[in-house]
């Protein structure tokens, strides 16, 4: 285990569940009282990221796409299945083995909305939304996109809306209490938004 500096200690990790994308982990540790505890979870790498040091690769892109040719910020809507419910968010997407973060961003865009990526303006390093549950990390890609959205660009069985956001509407949508919002574009729509009243 690497040695990260702190007086917890982590004593060894075990892998509770045999999954295609995602797994369940018992990670065993010394908290700095010197009480060995244990946390449950979940990954996407085997082993997981604590035991093999590897931070720096995101598992997924999350794509902020800006529409140039309508001046608008490119949001989705999809039915996500933990939820049981719609949720808004970004065009996000596994990276596939050996792919770039930014190829990942294209194809993810493209299959998601059937919009097509122009430029990209910016890469966060990876980032993590819920580190108490997993050690997912993912990379914001800041994008500039064209065309029309399609539902039929994928043939997927997603379940995805495309929509286009003012400034004044992501305010709006950053106000409502009654739909589910990702995190990390809730963050972005409020920043787009501005300071309105």
């Amino acid at each position: 285990m690497k040695d990260n500096g702190n007086k917890i200690k982590i004593l060894c990790v075990s892998r509770i569940t045999d999954e295609k994308f995602v797994n369940l982990y018992d990670m065993r540790y010394r908290d700095k009282n010197g009480s060995e505890k244990r946390w449950s979870y979940a990954s996407r790498s085997d082993p997981p990221k604590a035991q093999t040091g590897s931070f720096d690769t995101p598992d997924a892109a999350v794509i902020v796409p800006f529409h140039g040719d309508t001046g608008r910020l490119v949001v989705i809507r999809e039915f996500r299945i933990p939820l049981a419910d719609w949720l808004y968010g970004f065009p996000a997407g596994l990276v596939d083995p050996g792919e770039g973060i930014e190829s990942c961003a294209a194809r993810e865009l493209y299959e998601e909305t059937g919009l097509s990526l122009v430029r990209v303006n910016r890469v966060s390093p990876p980032i993590y939304s819920s580190s108490g549950l997993t050690d997912e990390s993912v990379a914001m890609v800041y994008v500039d996109c064209t065309g029309t959205p399609s539902s039929a660009a994928t043939g997927s069985a997603e379940e995805i809306e495309t929509i286009f956001l003012s400034e004044k509407d992501a305010f709006d949508l950053c106000k409502r209490q009654d739909v589910k919002i990702d995190l990390k574009t809730w963050l972005v729509l409020d920043a787009y938004a501005g300071k309105r009243s």
